[in-house]
């Protein structure tokens, strides 16, 4: 069926539901059926990669239709073919070398360098479980996550060596550098790799509910929690976004004469050590046939340049990033016309700018998401005329494995528009907290994820994300849990109370800020608290806002700090206005 537009026959358009029915039950890629995992039964794709290698071997076809290299990094280029060669290799090695097989967990600390992707597709390759850590984190913080995960083997490029060789002895590591980490213990990664025998990889039976990985998130809980994500997990949401690609030219139908897309090009700019860059960019890339290009360190000047002449078409980064990538690309007065896709994640992006950056790149789609470590980025989205339309939504759910409810606190479902609790349920949900089952309990219940975000959806299905009920700061796309930061003052002996809280930040959407009680005759700045903190907590972390006081803290009706109250009171001095 068609209509015509202009004179040219142009297919008529479905509505979202339509294209998800038509799409599952013609297309076998994306067929549906049920699988039972862990005693709750969920909606699952039935024909795609069982597991993350399974995926790799799958996607060559995509990869050798597109031509072209697959990994761009500061003037080096990869082929999928030498990407998965290396893949092999350092498998191997990790066999051969370290003694290492299913269920190894296996660290990764470093910059968004090639190793990365190559280590986290090896760890996968021989049953292993790559653990994420945060390169940003101190020697307290690394410490914490390596007993945690029980993780013995490290790749770590030079400046995070630095950090866990004081940890070495202590936790029995056997530490291997990655670029300028070479010479600095007795393992390179370079020396692995080039006398690893690919064809002697002894290939391990994986189950597609082995566990894949492990991703650091910051909760309410003083240290961050271990999300432990399965392969099913990582799959089941790739093909979620891939599978947007089959709908959109059914809802909005291309014109007759439109040219072919170009081959999907993506730059990763947000650190690989979280979901928003592993998932949705990395893993996605291969079965899409797409090019990834990696920064080193974000630079919105570098960025223009690098969409320019790479024909980038995809971008997705923090709030903050798509805000700089717009001045400097006004800068210039290059549009990027490449950029078909302009997306935020980690943080809500300002309504205003939505319109801002519509207008800055007006061949690309503007967009808005939402997931979290615990569904494999996997959540909720908005593009185009639909988030020109409602800025302030995060989107609808994306299809087809997912289900959504916005629940009371006894957990039953709201009416249609009003708040309560978004809580999810899809084959993407980790698996657990690792080591903290009182903590899985509290928020997985019959397969559903309580996410401790609120919100309320509307009749189209439009989700709007209002608060959280998390004492979480959402700082440029980073975590930062509140009684964390606390638990770091309250290492300065004159310290007797703090409490941390979220600051406005035009820049970054929100910063740190805290109130501290000190010992009388006691003043502390905030360049003085700072530079205490620097050996306990990530310089993320580390308060940008200071207020000081010798008595208590304001309390509420039970007691307990009131941390709201004291987060007004604190701005109201400051002249700043609160969310």
């Amino acid at each position: 069926m068609s209509l015509t537009v202009g004179g040219d026959a142009r297919a008529k358009p479905m509505t979202p539901q339509e294209a998800v029915t038509h799409v599952t039950t013609t297309n076998p890629t994306f067929a549906l059926t049920k699988a039972e995992i862990r005693g709750t039964t969920f909606t699952v794709f039935q024909n795609i990669p069982a597991t993350v290698p399974a995926l790799m071997e799958a996607s060559r076809q995509a990869q050798s239709d597109a031509g072209g290299d697959y990994i761009l990094y500061e003037g080096e280029r990869l082929s999928y073919e030498a990407f998965c060669d290396h893949v092999n290799r350092m498998a191997h090695a990790l066999q051969h070398d370290f003694g290492l097989g299913q269920g190894s967990r296996v660290a990764i600390a470093m910059r968004n360098y090639p190793e990365l992707l190559i280590m986290t597709l090896a760890i996968a390759s021989i049953g292993g479980v790559t653990v994420f850590v945060n390169a940003w984190w101190t020697t307290e913080e690394l410490d914490y996550a390596l007993r945690d995960s029980e993780a013995k083997v490290v790749f770590a490029d030079g400046p995070r060596l630095e950090r866990i060789q004081p940890l070495a002895d202590t936790l029995a590591l056997t530490l291997v550098g990655v670029r300028d980490g070479e010479g600095m213990t007795a393992h390179d990664y370079t020396s692995l790799r080039d006398k690893a025998d690919p064809d002697a990889l002894q290939r391990p039976q994986i189950d597609t509910d082995d566990d894949f990985a492990i991703m650091y998130s910051s909760g309410t809980t003083g240290h961050p929690k271990g999300v432990v994500q399965t392969h099913r997990n990582a799959v089941n949401a790739v093909f979620s976004w891939l599978m947007q690609g089959a709908l959109s030219p059914l809802v909005d139908p291309p014109e007759p004469d439109a040219p072919p897309a170009p081959r999907p090009s993506a730059l990763v700019v947000t650190p690989l050590f979280h979901v928003t860059a592993t998932h949705p960019l990395f893993l996605l890339s291969m079965p899409a046939g797409a090019q990834i290009t990696l920064m080193r360190k974000w630079d919105p000047e570098e960025a223009v340049r690098l969409i320019r002449e790479e024909n980038i078409t995809r971008f997705l980064g923090v709030p903050t990033q798509s805000a700089e990538l717009m001045l400097a690309a006004r800068a210039t007065g290059d549009d990027l016309p490449t950029l078909d896709y302009i997306g935020a994640g980690g943080a809500k992006r300002p309504a205003a700018q939505v319109a801002q950056l519509a207008q800055t790149f007006p061949k690309a789609g503007i967009a808005t998401g939402w997931g979290m470590t615990e569904t494999s980025a996997l959540g909720i989205g908005a593009i185009g005329d639909d988030y020109k339309a409602r800025p302030d939504t995060a989107g609808r759910l994306h299809p087809p494995v997912q289900e959504l409810r916005i629940v009371d606190d006894e957990g039953r479902e709201v009416p249609t528009g009003e708040i309560g609790e978004i809580t999810v349920k899809s084959p993407a949900v980790m698996r657990c907290y690792l080591n903290k089952p009182e903590a899985t309990a509290e928020v997985l219940r019959d397969g559903w994820l309580r996410t401790g975000d609120l919100g309320r959806v509307d009749a189209e299905g439009f989700v709007t994300i209002l608060d959280r009920k998390k004492n979480i700061i959402i700082r440029g796309g980073e975590n930062i849990a509140c009684l964390d930061v606390e638990g770091a003052l309250h290492r300065h002996a004159d310290v007797i109370e703090a409490i941390a809280f979220s600051v406005p930040d035009d820049r970054l959407g929100e910063s740190v800020g805290a109130m501290i009680q000190t010992r009388d005759g006691v003043e502390l700045s905030q360049a003085d608290m700072a530079a205490f903190l620097a050996a306990h907590i990530a310089p993320f972390k580390i308060p940008q806002h200071l207020w000081c006081q010798s008595g208590p803290l304001a309390r509420g009706a039970t007691d307990k700090i009131d941390r709201r109250a004291i987060q007004l009171a604190c701005l109201a001095t400051a002249g700043i206005a609160a969310n």
